[in-house]
């Protein structure tokens, strides 16, 4: 995390001093080698948090995650028109680099004790990758993963064009960044509970209903008359989506060995980041093909598809869930 902290906000700083659009583009690419911070801290969370609390937990992670979300562009618009863009970088990496610092002194990384005498200390890749495979129910829940950011990302490149076929050209960021915003608050709000509710049901069992939750509810967002309607949808969008990560990753740390959490995590991370390439251009492709529609139709049946794969997966494998549950 110090590491990743610390490439971030360099990158950053760089960026501030960019010149050109191709500086940019390899500060950039150089950015992406050290993200991570996040997923990071969610192995770090997990292999030191008890695992009867670790979907409340990772919830409360993730309800700080969309916090910064939500506040981010906020101040971020505000600094880059009081003082630059270049100064803003410039700015932004030293809140990065005292990230880095507060890592650094002011967490203290216990070692963890193997959770059970069987476990071993270390795990090859090939032993880890083994493990996800004969897991049905642990491997679904990192391919659904991807599919839920492709779901998720399919609608980003289509929606300010969306609010302003709804709304008219009038104001259009502004009301494009409410319906932006509505998502991610509905998130803030319910992640914790989430993970929460999880911790004493079963995480697999909330994770297909807010699958068939997010995917129900993508539905009607292509039949809107008015941009409230949108905002109101993607808020209950929000409430679904936003408990999915925590109570996978609480999952995964159920069902993976305390020395393999961190590479299962940066396996679970790659597959969500995969989503997120995948996601816009299926978007913009269905759009331009064939309207906006089918963008939001296409979205939910694949999340109420990843939900009944889901179902299945979990009843063809009972002692997974019970396992999870149980602990």
């Amino acid at each position: 995390m110090i590491v990743s902290a610390t490439g971030l906000a360099l990158s950053v700083l760089l960026m501030g001093f960019a010149t050109t659009v191709w500086q940019l583009f390899l500060l950039r690419l150089f950015m992406g080698i050290f993200t991570g911070f996040i997923p990071m801290s969610q192995a770090l969370i997990a292999t030191q948090t008890p695992k009867r609390i670790a979907g409340q937990v990772l919830g409360t992670l993730q309800t700080g995650s969309i916090t910064g979300s939500l506040l981010g562009p906020l101040l971020g618009g505000f600094i880059a028109d009081s003082i630059g863009y270049g100064t803003t970088f410039q700015f932004v990496s030293i809140t990065v680099f005292l990230s880095a610092f507060i890592v650094f002194f002011g967490i203290h990384e216990q070692k963890v004790e193997k959770e059970d005498e069987k476990e071993k200390s270390s795990y090859s890749s090939r032993e880890v990758i083994q493990h996800i495979v004969k897991q049905p129910v642990l491997l679904m829940v990192m391919i659904v993963s991807m599919f839920v950011q492709i779901a998720h990302f399919s609608i980003q490149p289509i929606l300010s064009l969306y609010v302003g076929e709804l709304h008219g050209p009038a104001n259009l960021a502004l009301f494009s960044g409410i319906a932006f915003s509505a998502a991610g608050l509905g998130n803030l709000l319910m992640a914790r509970r989430w993970g929460r509710i999880a911790d004493r049901k079963g995480y697999v069992k909330i994770l297909v209903f807010l699958l068939f939750m997010a995917g129900i509810v993508y539905i009607p967002a292509a039949f809107v008359t008015n941009i409230w309607q949108l905002v109101a949808l993607r808020f209950l969008l929000g409430v679904s989506i936003g408990g999915i990560i925590p109570v996978r990753t609480a999952y995964i740390r159920q069902e993976a060995p305390v020395a393999m959490q961190g590479e299962v995590l940066g396996y679970n991370t790659s597959l969500r980041f995969l989503g997120n390439i995948i996601g816009p251009a299926m978007g913009g492709m269905l759009s331009g093909l064939y309207g906006f529609s089918a963008v939001f139709f296409v979205t939910s049946g694949l999340l109420i598809l990843c939900g009944a794969v889901m179902f299945m997966t979990m009843y063809k494998n009972p002692q997974s869930v019970r396992h999870a549950h149980s602990v």
